[in-house]
């Protein structure tokens, strides 16, 4: 297939490491070069098609690396599809998303990611890639574990909540861990102590806190904190790496902050969600608070401050968004009576980029800050750096050319997500996607989608590029 030569002039070219005034040239699908504005070198361009960046930012598209495409959880599966989970990535300037495919107990990591593969694939808006979920840690599926990071697969989930579906013991964590420390792959920790959870949330419903917000209070802060410190301390036993999703509380921040003053290879990530919703969400009326059921669950807002200074110190590296979204009527409702039968999870991957600038119009972060907590840190920690993460000469084309001023209200009734709410009804945000280009493919062209299913491709991954 040929990819008319395309030239974005007029913009500002925002990376995790510079702001430049540069003219962008994209042949084959890939950044060929960039050029100060007007200078001799890019006025001797020629291109196919010429896009007018003048007065916007010209970013390399977001890498989201937590999704849950068609997540089959609770009874009912996450509503999104590999086709509409992506094509909202495009809406939101995601090019490429990092999902989730899921081992059964009893069954083979290699049958999981079959699984997955023929869900994706033909399906995508976007490029993708997946981790996969340890749920049966035995002899086989650790062996399973190399063949897999030989194939791209390079990173592993292991949970320390849900007993009875996804959880792992210490022991099982340990020795993952520890194949891992001789493979290369990376532990992504989900780290909450659900065995004492599952105590309280049956304590909870017998004496009749049923309503969502006692989600958020049976999940305690401190059961966060704790197994963030449990599963620190067994990847030093094992001398792996460990990367924990989702951190939502000061406590778990503080046990990641300590563990990489020590100069340990622990990384941290944390979800919109976290930053801007909070247990108030929760407490909504009626049963309003289901829609924001999820697990790790939303804080109380005093928390938003320690996760906004852990960005800004690199304490936390990434910002993902645990894409999950199940409706509100049909699927959030089937936990009516009993919070603990909602199924966990948010729609948002449409929403992350908006809300991080959003982030650097009120100051909690730079613009650069930004495209490397969104882009290039999530490339760099899941090995797709830099082919995707930044724009310069060898990248792919994954380009958004993004509106600053442009000034818009999240609602359910424009999102392009397959859920029937949002949980940023309502909320006004400053800066826009206006034009996305994956690799050299208008898949976004000014507000409009231009895009298609099978155009987004499935990316091996190497190992993470942020070990000591």
């Amino acid at each position: 297939m040929t990819h008319p030569r395309t030239l974005i002039r007029g913009g500002l070219v925002v990376t995790a490491t510079d702001e430049i005034h540069a003219d962008v040239l994209i042949e084959d699908g890939r950044i060929a070069a960039l050029a100060a504005h007007a200078s001799s070198a890019a006025d001797a361009w020629t291109a196919d098609r010429t896009i007018d960046a003048t007065g916007k930012y010209v970013i390399p598209g977001g890498v989201d690396a937590h999704t849950h495409m068609e997540l089959p959880f609770g009874g009912t599966a996450a509503s999104d599809t590999f086709e509409t989970g992506t094509r909202a990535a495009a809406w939101g300037g995601t090019t490429t998303i990092v999902d989730f495919a899921v081992q059964s107990v009893g069954r083979a990591l290699r049958e999981g990611l079959d699984a997955w593969y023929a869900k994706a694939d033909g399906k995508c808006a976007v490029d993708y890639a997946f981790h996969m979920i340890l749920s049966d840690v035995n002899e086989s599926s650790l062996k399973e574990m190399d063949l897999l990071v030989a194939e791209g697969i390079t990173s592993f989930k292991l949970f320390m909540a849900y007993p009875g579906v996804f959880y792992s013991d210490d022991g099982k964590i340990l020795r993952a861990m520890q194949q891992s420390s001789r493979n290369g792959g990376l532990i992504m920790m989900h780290a909450e102590n659900g065995i004492a959870i599952d105590v309280l949330v049956e304590q909870a419903l017998a004496e009749g806190r049923t309503d969502p917000r006692y989600h958020g209070e049976v999940r305690k802060v401190l059961l966060e904190a704790e197994a963030t410190h449990r599963a620190i301390q067994l990847a030093r036993v094992a001398d792996a790496p460990l990367y924990v999703v989702h951190v939502s509380a000061e406590e778990a921040v503080a046990e990641i902050a300590a563990a990489r003053d020590k100069g340990l290879n622990v990384f941290g990530e944390t979800c919109p969600q976290y930053l801007f919703l909070s247990t108030d969400n929760l407490a909504e009326p009626g049963f309003e608070g289901a829609k924001y059921v999820c697990s790790t669950p939303l804080r109380p807002r005093e928390h938003q401050a320690a996760l906004w200074r852990g960005l800004r110190t690199n304490d936390l590296q990434v910002v993902s968004t645990d894409h999950c979204p199940f409706c509100f009527s049909g699927q959030k409702e089937l936990g009516r009576g009993d919070f603990s039968k909602i199924p966990n999870g948010l729609p948002g991957v449409e929403n992350r980029m908006d809300l991080l600038h959003q982030a650097v119009v009120d100051g909690h972060i730079t613009r650069r800050r930004w495209i490397e907590i969104a882009c290039a840190a999530p490339a760099r920690m899941f090995g797709l750096y830099p082919k995707k993460g930044t724009i310069a000469p060898g990248a792919d084309a994954d380009v958004v050319i993004y509106d600053p001023h442009a000034e818009q209200t999240i609602s359910a009734e424009t999102h392009h997500m397959n859920v029937d709410y949002s949980a940023y009804e309502g909320k006004r945000v400053t800066g826009q996607v206006e034009t996305v280009l994956s690799r050299g493919e208008l898949v976004i062209d000014n507000r409009k989608f231009t895009g298609r299913a099978g155009h987004g491709i499935y990316t091996p991954r190497s190992t993470c590029q942020n070990l000591n």
